[in-house]
Order: C-alpha cells, then sequence, then structure tokens
C-alpha cells in the first residue's frame, strides 16, 4: 500500500424526523451552532482537529498512516423535517463536482447520519452514496460512518464497500467511529473484498430506550469491540434506528463486514437473535409532566433533580419551545429551577434591548406554531445576557465553539415560585454544562435543571444528578411511537416493542 494513496473525505449529516413541522433549508447547513457550518475543500482538516467528530477521526488516523486527502466538504444542520430538495442537490453537488476534480482517487471516505429524508427521496444517504459510486465506479473503495440512529437501508449497504456505526448513546465515540472506518478501509486498500451482511429489526422503539448506559443496550453494545476481533470478520455493528421518520426502511439494523462470509452471517445472525429476544425489554419508564416535578421538589439531597424534556428536544427534531414543563414547574411551586434551552429568537432580541434587571411583559415560546402549545405569557425579569458563545466542555462536544446566537436567562415573576428559564435564539438540544453556564448559573447548585434532550445530556448532566427523570411533555419527537401516523413504513413492523404490527 503506497504512502501517497489519496483518500477523498467528506461528510452530510441530518437527522429528519419527518414528523416534525419545519423543514432543513441550505442556509441550516451553512450555520455554525454546536459544530461547524459548511465547510468545503482544504480547510476542512483544519476546521475538524480535534473535535469528536467522525471525520475528524478518520483524518487524524489516515494521516498518521501517511495518506494524501483530498477534501470535499462537510456540513451538518440541525434535526427537523425533510431536508429541502435545493439543500440537498447543493450539497450533494459540492461533494460530487470536487470528488470528479480528485487526482488519481484510491478511495473514498464519507462522514453520513444515516437518517436523512430529502423532499424528493426517503433515503438521502442512498441516494447520495448511489451518485458517488456511478463517479468512481466499483473498483474504488467507499466507506461510509453512520450515526447509532441511523434507519440503514439497502441502498447504503448497496452503494458502499463497508461502514462503522457510533457504539454509544450519549455519542462518546464519533470521533472513534471515523477512525475504524479507516481501519475499514485498510483491507480493502490492500485488495480484500469485504462480505456485506445486513438484518433488520421487525420491530422500532423510541430514543428513550436507546441509551447505551441502560439495559438491553448496554449488553447489546458492550460485546461488539470484541465480536468485532472475531477472525474473518471486520466488523459488526447495530444501529438503533431513528423512529420518528416515515420512511419504508425506518428502524434498526444489524450490519457486519468481513473476509470470512461464513463468518460474517453466522456473526450478523447472533446478534440479531439477540436484540429480538430482547424485544421485552426495550422499554423506559417516563412520567407526566406535574408527576415529575412533584416528585423532584420533594427531593432532599445536595444534589439536584434532572428532567428530560424528551418530546421537545430539537436533537431529534423537536421545535425547542413547546411550554409544558415550564408551565408545570411554576404551576407547582417549583424553586431553584432552571430550564434549557427554550427557543424564542424573538424574546431573546427583546431581552438584548431592554437590558439586565429589566421586566419583560410577553409570551415565551411556541412561536413554531406546533399543534395545541401555547406560549407562555406572563412577567420575565430580565437577570443575564449572553452571546452564544462558549466552548463545550462535556464530553460529546468536547473543545466544539458554540454559536447559538443572542441568550438571555430570564426568571419568571411569580410570588409562589423560583423558576429561571435560559432562552436561546438557535435550537440547539441542551446537552454540555456549559450551556447553561454561559449564563452565570451553576447547575449542580439547583434544585430541579430541566432540560430539552433525550439522551445526550446524561454524560454531561447525570455525574450531577440526584436521579434523571424523562418527562413526557408536548413535542415532537414522540416516546409512544403508536402516537405517530406512518403512512409509508413497511408492513408486518411493530410500531413499539411487543406492540402492534403495521398494516402498511
Amino acid at each position: 500500500m503506497s504512502a501517497t494513496t489519496i483518500i477523498a473525505v467528506g461528510g452530510f449529516q441530518h437527522e429528519t424526523n419527518t414528523f416534525a413541522p419545519h423543514l432543513a433549508p441550505f442556509e441550516a447547513f451553512e450555520r455554525t451552532d454546536s459544530w461547524p457550518g459548511l465547510t468545503v475543500g482544504e480547510a476542512l482538516v483544519e476546521t475538524m482537529a480535534g473535535l469528536n467528530i467522525p471525520l475528524s477521526g478518520f483524518i487524524d488516523t489516515a494521516q498518521r498512516a501517511g495518506h494524501e486527502l483530498h477534501p470535499l466538504c462537510w456540513c451538518s444542520a440541525e434535526p427537523s423535517s425533510y431536508v429541502t430538495r435545493d439543500a440537498f442537490e447543493r450539497v450533494a453537488d459540492l461533494i460530487c463536482s470536487r470528488l470528479r476534480q480528485a487526482p488519481e482517487l484510491e478511495a473514498v471516505y464519507l462522514d453520513l447520519h444515516g437518517a436523512m429524508v430529502t423532499e424528493h427521496y426517503e433515503d438521502g444517504e442512498g441516494e447520495l452514496l448511489r451518485r458517488v459510486r456511478e463517479i468512481v465506479g466499483p473498483a474504488i473503495p467507499v466507506v461510509i460512518s453512520l450515526d447509532l440512529h441511523a434507519n440503514v437501508t439497502a441502498g447504503m449497504v448497496e452503494n458502499c464497500d463497508a461502514m462503522t456505526i457510533y457504539r454509544t448513546y450519549p455519542h462518546l465515540d464519533m470521533a472513534e467511529t471515523g477512525a475504524r472506518a479507516y481501519e475499514l478501509l485498510e483491507p480493502l486498500l490492500a485488495g480484500f473484498k469485504l462480505h456485506k451482511a445486513m438484518r433488520k429489526i421487525p420491530f422500532l422503539f423510541p430514543l428513550t430506550s436507546q441509551c447505551t448506559d441502560f439495559e438491553p443496550c448496554r449488553s447489546i453494545y458492550a460485546p461488539l469491540d470484541a465480536v468485532s476481533q472475531i477472525p474473518g470478520l471486520n466488523n459488526i455493528d447495530f444501529a438503533s434506528g431513528f423512529p420518528p421518520a416515515d420512511i419504508a426502511e425506518c428502524g434498526a439494523a444489524v450490519v457486519a463486514y468481513g473476509v470470512d462470509e461464513e463468518t460474517v452471517e453466522a456473526a450478523a445472525d447472533a446478534l440479531y437473535r439477540q436484540v429480538v429476544d430482547a424485544e421485552a425489554d426495550f422499554h423506559f419508564e417516563t412520567f407526566a409532566a406535574d408527576d415529575a416535578v412533584l416528585r423532584a421538589m420533594r427531593n432532599d439531597s445536595h444534589k439536584p433533580v434532572v428532567l428530560a424534556d424528551a418530546q421537545d428536544n430539537p436533537g431529534a427534531g423537536g421545535t425547542s419551545d413547546t411550554t409544558g414543563l415550564l408551565e408545570s414547574l411554576v404551576r407547582n411551586g417549583a424553586r431553584q429551577a432552571v430550564i434549557a434551552i427554550l427557543y424564542d429568537p424573538e424574546v431573546a432580541e427583546m431581552a438584548h434591548a431592554v437590558g439586565v434587571g429589566a421586566i419583560l411583559d410577553t409570551g415565551l415560546g411556541a412561536k413554531s406554531g406546533f399543534p395545541g402549545v401555547q406560549a407562555y405569557s406572563g412577567k420575565f425579569e430580565v437577570e443575564t445576557l449572553g452571546d452564544g458563545r462558549f466552548v463545550f466542555t462535556g464530553a460529546m462536544n468536547l473543545n466544539s465553539h458554540a454559536e447559538l446566537g443572542k441568550m438571555a436567562l430570564l426568571r419568571v415573576v411569580d410570588d409562589n415560585s423560583e423558576v429561571r428559564v435560559v432562552v436561546g435564539s438557535a435550537r440547539s438540544q441542551c446537552l454540555d454544562l456549559a450551556m447553561i453556564r454561559h449564563l452565570g448559573i451553576e447547575p449542580s447548585e439547583q434544585k430541579i435543571v430541566a432540560v430539552k434532550s433525550t439522551v445526550h445530556f446524561r454524560a454531561d448532566f447525570d455525574p450531577i444528578a440526584a436521579e434523571t427523570l424523562v418527562v413526557i411533555s408536548p413535542g415532537a419527537n414522540y416516546c409512544k411511537l403508536t402516537d405517530m401516523k406512518y403512512r409509508n413504513l413497511r408492513a408486518g413492523i411493530h410500531l413499539e416493542p411487543m406492540g402492534p404490527e403495521h398494516p402498511g
């Protein structure tokens, strides 16, 4: 294998909740938020340095192995509904046009999500990979990495030679997954052909049941590193799927690759059977908002209770501006409570205009028009202002530079409660303590910390929590999957563990 091997590298990430109310236009991919904005060409290598992003891990590993890189482009957008036709075509054209310009190309690596749905393609990644394969031909190895929540499709498997998938949720191993993708590329560069195997799981299960810190996912994911070392098996992974995607191939899957066909098929069968046998265990306790708040108020430890406003998680396509949990905190008289981040750029702008100490009399939240949700109307004291620029300190987004726009800490003016709201100008999942500390609040000193997140927050917030409760309050990331009206999902798959079959 020559040290001058040229590998094209790039990425295009979006997790599409087809039940969410807002689309992902091209501008969403240009924007820097918790991750870098659209980056094209040579700047890619410098931009990715030191970040927990798959492309970063691949670049670092490939460069240490002596390869020359041909950077394409990389971008991501906050999860939402469909990627617009315009956005997909513009980004795909950037990737494909730069790919055509690559001199003496010997391999391609793409950092993808695996749950992108566009206005014109159910399988965004499968279509992108089809175009890439058409350009490079059948002989050039194409490897990809995918998010743990990927809805792996036949098109993805067909149009790449191998893939790796995150093994942790919260996603602490993103850069590591990119590095594993390079390791999977090595035998392909050496001339070996890897046999592929995929098994689709016959039931859906919500994101709340996918955390790898708890059973059954802990027992499913923990052995994968060791299993991947079986002779003849180069890699095996489990994608737990992204259920709020109304597409035919939605759902979890096992994928395996290796030089020995019999070993690969046997390993895929064994992992498939392990997952299927655990179907009844894919459940997670959730609480109504009032029940969760009252339980949190009874906590007498020196640590806060963390409430996860899971259904309004912008990291799964939620609007991040529903007010059900906020209303419950105030109504039940919660004290030393903070909720983050409520997306309302209008109110954030108003707070910056009037300044610290001023009182706003306004409606907060519910600007996106999510059905059945009203703004929280009241008076709010502006306590702190922020510019949304800070460095993440938690393990998942460590060293990433946030660009979240104007932010404000507002205190609800109410004699019977003490509730503060972190208001933001960008939809961004509250998964890092720095997102609250940016506004002068120390989360560990609160009684109740409410976050608009499903699982990612756990890496940074669980260590400071007396306990963590998952709350069911209005939002587009449905925890009860039978509440979603699927039209395109394939027939026969269970709509939830041990649940009814979708009629198709």
